[in-house]
């Protein structure tokens, strides 16, 4: 009778164990760092945080405007979200913006503003003027008169939402801002 012998299958040497540890705590380590570095820095791994923005809502409108033919007035509530900025625009008709919470910080580009104060039918305090090239802070009670050729931006520094109540008069059809590409300002 004859014995055959199984091959058996062969421990793993000490190297060999001490190998595929080192690279199973490499892998560990660097997924470990991977993870660690996603939390710390989410914009470099595609994060889906949603920038501030500026929200309006048209309360009430009409484009049947007696003495001002081809004309929209449109009445809107803006809510400027914190951190939220204004593209630079204009308005095609003529706007009157009156802040009612918050401090929008308004950058003029071309033209000017008279920043004012009060309720405009009981003598209003003239509280500034804006002009090109100058930035401004417009705050709750204060109002400005924009004209088509004010081409302006803004933003909201603060921790607080900035509400803006708008009545403008546009031209029919007109959006209720209009980008403006401007070189940029030395």
């Amino acid at each position: 009778m004859s014995h055959s012998r199984t091959p058996s299958p062969r421990s793993p040497s000490l190297p060999g164990v001490i190998k595929g540890t080192r690279t199973t705590l490499f892998v560990a380590l660097a997924l470990t760092v991977g993870v660690g570095l996603g939390a710390l820095l989410p914009g470099a791994f595609g994060d889906s945080a949603v920038a501030p923005t500026a929200i309006r809502s048209a309360l009430a409108q009409s484009s049947a405007v007696q003495g001002a033919p081809g004309r929209t007035m449109v009445l809107s509530r803006v809510l400027v979200e914190p951190g939220a900025k204004l593209a630079t625009h204009h308005h095609l008709g003529t706007q009157v913006a009156r802040v009612t919470a918050g401090v929008l910080s308004y950058t003029v580009r071309r033209g000017s503003v008279v920043v004012r104060h009060g309720e405009s039918d009981q003598n209003p305090q003239v509280v500034r003027k804006i002009k090109a090239g100058r930035t401004g802070s417009i705050h709750g009670g204060e109002w400005v008169v924009e004209q088509p050729s004010d081409i302006h931006e803004a933003a909201n520094r603060g921790s607080t939402p900035v509400v803006i109540y708008i009545a403008t008069l546009l031209e029919a059809g007109a959006p209720p801002a209009t980008p403006v590409s401007l070189p940029p300002t030395p």
